[in-house]
């Protein structure tokens, strides 16, 4: 064999080697991530083609799926819309699985999730069509409503949890969008109903209970202040505090002052209690300055700050910022400069407090069902922090309890009823109005519900906007609703 058909021989056995290698990547190596791609048209038909599992809220489906007559099977229904749009969000063959339950647990609903291995080779002996997993989720749906209803045309989010468990109970963001206008099998409609949705300014089609731009917290932070205040020792509750109309912030030539710019007590001085009451600045400043950077941050941390978590939507981690000098510690202290945080996470600082100190880890799905809704998986509370200590926990019960009793939280009272709360009105410093916020668990001494608002821009009442009376309202109307 001369060298020129020798070289031409080596030359096609490469490239059946490297035929074979490549079928063999993209069958067996790469297989798992190409079926996952939203977009991969076969992967989509053969989801339509079963039977994708329900999405449940108190034993009533919230998402479904439909036998039809056309090539795609099935078609994916939502019964209440927008009320639970942004839990379950949507399931589009043009889209795939987007946003909510429906996005973070495609696998489980689809049927390809490795927890349904055993049902899917009985499915095979037996000849029998494979079904996806049934969710049955947390929320209740008294909760759900009263905090859309309160909420109304306003944009902001509410979040309500189970303190003893971290069960969420409610989660509501608006707007919100209706998931049917993505599932339907006009192509044509769905995709124009993406393009109006995504061209949206007030950004329907993101979850801001949990994610998005994350807020500044204002005054609803001072719960964490207090709580590093009362862990370190640096005072106690009657501490007399200094509590000026306006604080000199060291190392700057900015004050900071008080929202009615006057001083919080007589002497200018005031106590820990009677500064959560009225929501004094100048003390929280000062006491952030005695607490200090570190000690902020690591108080945060174990209230949630910078966890990553899933619910199993994944949850923007809320920040603290680093390297604080000394007049950014006093502005952080109270809320502002740099902090940022998820209305979830809000939740979370007052379930910590509710829970005698304990967090507890959030979590959305109570039971994953199988194709005859036995129970295949039923998650078990898991406790994420030891937030504050007992004492620190029932020390800051109490002073909560006097915010809503004679502070700035009356607007959430409810007869009858001992509830904790705290408000916050979250400057921006980008000339729009103050976000307003409230944060609040009932009843004090037995705690069922803890919950979160945040109305964007002063809502309705835009720069007349404050934490008490614009978010009061709506936090109390979902603890009544679970309550009573």
């Amino acid at each position: 064999m001369n060298a020129p058909i020798r070289r031409l021989g080596v030359l096609i056995a490469a490239l059946f080697v490297g035929l074979l290698v490549a079928t063999t990547s993209i069958q067996v190596v790469q297989a798992p991530s190409l079926r996952a791609l939203s977009f991969n048209r076969r992967t989509l038909l053969d989801n339509y083609s079963r039977d994708r599992g329900a999405i449940l809220i108190a034993g009533t489906p919230v998402a479904r799926s439909v036998k039809t007559d056309d090539d795609l099977g099935y078609l994916r229904t939502y019964p209440q819309a927008a009320l639970f749009s942004h839990v379950t969000g949507y399931y589009s063959f043009t889209y795939g699985a987007g946003g909510g339950i429906e996005g973070s647990s495609d696998a489980l609903l689809a049927g390809t999730a490795d927890e349904l291995f055993y049902q899917r080779i009985s499915d095979l002996l037996t000849g029998t069509a494979s079904r996806g997993a049934t969710l049955e989720l947390t929320i209740n749906p008294k909760a759900q409503q009263a905090a859309s209803d309160a909420l109304g045309n306003q944009r902001g989010a509410v979040v309500a949890l189970d303190p003893r468990t971290g069960a969420i109970l409610a989660m509501v963001s608006h707007p919100q969008y209706d998931p049917n206008q993505l599932s339907g099998h006009d192509l044509d409609a769905v995709e124009a109903a993406m393009k109006r949705l995504t061209a949206d300014k007030t950004t329907p089609l993101v979850n801001r209970a949990i994610g998005g731009n994350l807020y500044p917290p204002g005054s609803v932070f001072k719960i964490v202040t207090a709580a590093a205040a009362l862990s370190t020792g640096a005072v106690t509750e009657q501490t007399m505090i200094p509590a000026p109309a306006s604080m000199d912030l060291p190392e700057s030539s900015a004050p900071l002052p008080n929202y009615d710019l006057r001083a919080c007590g007589p002497n200018n001085e005031t106590t820990l209690r009677h500064a959560l009451e009225i929501s004094c600045n100048t003390a929280f400043g000062w006491i952030g300055l005695k607490v200090g950077a570190t000690a902020l941050h690591e108080q945060a941390k174990k209230f949630g700050f910078e966890s990553s978590l899933r619910v199993p939507m994944r949850v923007t981690s809320s920040v603290f910022p680093a390297d604080l000098d000394r007049p950014h510690t006093a502005q952080s202290a109270i809320g502002q400069f740099d902090v940022r945080v998820t209305p979830l996470q809000v939740a979370m600082i007052s379930a910590a407090i509710a829970n005698n100190g304990v967090l507890m880890k959030p979590y959305l799905v109570g039971k994953v069902l199988g194709p005859n809704l036995e129970t295949i998986d039923s998650p078990t509370p898991e406790v994420l922090s030891q937030a504050v200590s007992p004492q620190v926990a029932a020390t800051i019960r109490s002073m909560m309890v006097s915010v809503v009793e004679t502070g700035t939280g009356r607007p959430a009272r409810i007869d009858g009823i001992s509830v904790a709360g705290k408000t916050g009105t979250a400057e921006q410093g980008n000339g729009k109005p103050p976000h307003a916020w409230f944060t609040a668990f009932a009843p004090a001494d037995n705690p069922q519900i803890a919950v979160a608002v945040v109305v964007e821009d002063g809502g309705n009442l835009g720069e007349e906007a404050a934490g008490g009376r614009l978010a009061g309202p709506i936090a109390r109307a979902v603890m009544k609703a679970v309550i009573g």
